[in-house]
């Protein structure tokens, strides 16, 4: 028994996105998170638990790549190590946050410019959600369900992701005084890029359906 063809969103996305474009912002994220936990006493690295990140950020982004391999070895039966093509698009989208953040403390952007959190929590936000939902909102009807389930799954992971920050390094830190402020305008920016991201997945898939009909 064959599987069912490709729709037309996940074959956009194995054509535009090789399997080395997520490899390279991984390894990317990675060095940058070594030299961030063997050189602690730099400024733009004091205080923001690196090595928890250098655990916990490669972790989570390989969890995409992990639940997709791991459902579509469930639904298709199929032994092999990639039971059809990965979505490496939608894996990038997820990935890349991780990277930018990174890469905005290597170099020292979030205490050099004013605005770069703010537009990390927006921008980054955006970019997860936008993976995580052409990954799980492909069967998902009507459009609005898509908006609202994205945008959704953004507003908890933004929540978990200030109860996190808090924990590792704001509770003992120098920024005590001003986090509630803080946690409160990112949790904003955050849910708002997770709408846009559910507002462009479903503009994605309905154009898609168009496309087809």
């Amino acid at each position: 028994m064959t599987s069912p063809a490709p729709t037309a969103p996940a074959r956009a996305d194995r054509a535009v996105t090789p399997w080395w474009v997520p490899a390279v912002v991984l390894a990317a994220t990675v060095g940058q998170l070594l030299l961030a936990t063997l050189a602690p006493d730099l400024p733009q690295f004091s205080g923001k638990a690196f090595g928890a990140r250098l655990v916990s950020y490669p972790l989570m982004m390989l969890t995409a790549p992990a639940l997709w391999w791991l459902a579509a070895v469930r639904r298709t039966g199929a032994r092999r190590w990639l039971p059809r093509q990965p979505p490496w698009g939608a894996f990038t989208l997820v990935m890349l946050p991780f990277l930018i953040d990174v890469t905005g403390n290597t170099l020292d952007l979030y205490d050099s410019v004013a605005w770069w959190d703010d537009a990390n929590h927006l921008v980054n936000w955006f970019l997860l959600c936008a993976g995580i939902g052409l990954l799980t909102c492909r069967e998902v009807r009507p459009a609005w369900a898509v908006v609202l389930l994205v945008g959704g799954i953004g507003a908890l992971l933004a929540i978990g992701w200030e109860v996190g920050e808090w924990y590792t390094f704001i509770r003992h830190g120098t920024e005590l005084d001003d986090a509630y402020e803080d946690t409160l305008g990112d949790e904003v920016l955050g849910s708002l890029g997770a709408l846009l991201a559910g507002l462009v997945v479903a503009r994605t898939f309905r154009r898609a359906a168009a496309s087809r009909a």
